[in-house]
């Protein structure tokens, strides 16, 4: 008989907010362009209203015009430097490799992978960039000088839907859309979406927690203190199955619920083969 492969758990995350306590750009790039965080995300909001724009291409848009104005290098190199400010939330940089383990215990491979609007080039200069199999966030073209000159990938709250599907199926080349949208049963795609867990902090999360959560696997809204209002939201009107402060730390709530939630999956896939393997034995006789 052919040895049964460990079942592929997937924890994805939003990361503003949910692993770094504010937006990415509000730690050094919008001081460093002389700007509030206020004012540059409501100017950011009226040139969207203005001009019936996309809101991430305009921010993308408005970080080169205030970068230009303040003679701030826009180089990748200079993008990947701000993720080096970035403040998370308490636990976070263990976290990652402590959920692996627990899951290597149980016989579970955990994967974690970041689904953001955020830039992609501030989070690859973290400290936590390593953890991630993939991150899908928004991304400036460079020239030949490595200077940015377009948006290359956007991520807003509803085309991060696609990358659920992306690590449903197993491809995550964003180039590759011929096998994304080939046909793939469901028992033959890589991380079904019952073994899929969704964290992170709000309304622009709710379709990827939405889609998670009815497709069998598990959404989790987290809050920073103070804040719990701000998600409850989420849970009485079921697009979450859970709501717990953004606390990473081994005993914290949230690293409770994650494990509870990675021993289910277990049982629910040792189940399912068991299920899957009694049909074909009733079949072939």
């Amino acid at each position: 008989m052919k040895e049964k492969s460990r079942p592929v758990v997937a924890l994805m995350y939003d990361f503003d907010k949910t692993l770094c306590t504010k937006d990415m750009q509000e730690y050094t790039f919008i001081p460093g362009v002389g700007m509030t965080a206020e004012e540059f995300w409501r100017e950011a909001a009226a040139l969207s209203t203005e001009q019936k724009m996309d809101g991430v291409l305009t921010y993308m848009y408005l970080m080169l015009e205030k970068a230009h104005a303040a003679r701030k290098g826009i180089r990748r190199s200079d993008f990947v430097k701000l993720g080096r400010d970035l403040e998370f939330f308490p636990g976070v940089t263990e976290w990652f490799e402590r959920i692996r383990r627990f899951g290597d215990e149980l016989g579970v491979t955990v994967e974690h992978y970041i689904i953001s609007s955020g830039l992609r080039e501030i989070i690859e200069g973290s400290e936590i960039r390593d953890a991630f199999r993939e991150i899908f966030a928004c991304e400036f073209l460079y020239d030949e000088n490595e200077v940015a000159c377009w948006p290359k990938n956007a991520v807003n709250y509803t085309t991060k839907t696609q990358f659920l599907f992306r690590i449903n199926k197993g491809v995550l080349d964003i180039s590759d859309d011929n096998s994304l949208n080939t046909y793939t049963p469901e028992d033959e795609r890589r991380v079904p979406f019952r073994n899929m867990i969704y964290i992170g902090d709000g309304l622009t999360d709710v379709p990827c927690m939405k889609l998670v959560k009815v497709g069998g696997g598990y959404s989790i809204a987290v809050y920073r203190e103070g804040a719990k209002s701000k998600v409850h939201p989420l849970l009485t009107d079921n697009r979450v199955n859970f709501i717990e402060p953004a606390d990473y730390r081994e005993g914290s709530p949230l690293d409770t619920t994650v494990k509870t939630i990675l021993r289910k999956m277990l049982l629910t896939d040792i189940l399912t083969a068991d299920s899957a393997n009694q049909r074909k034995d009733a079949a072939d006789r």
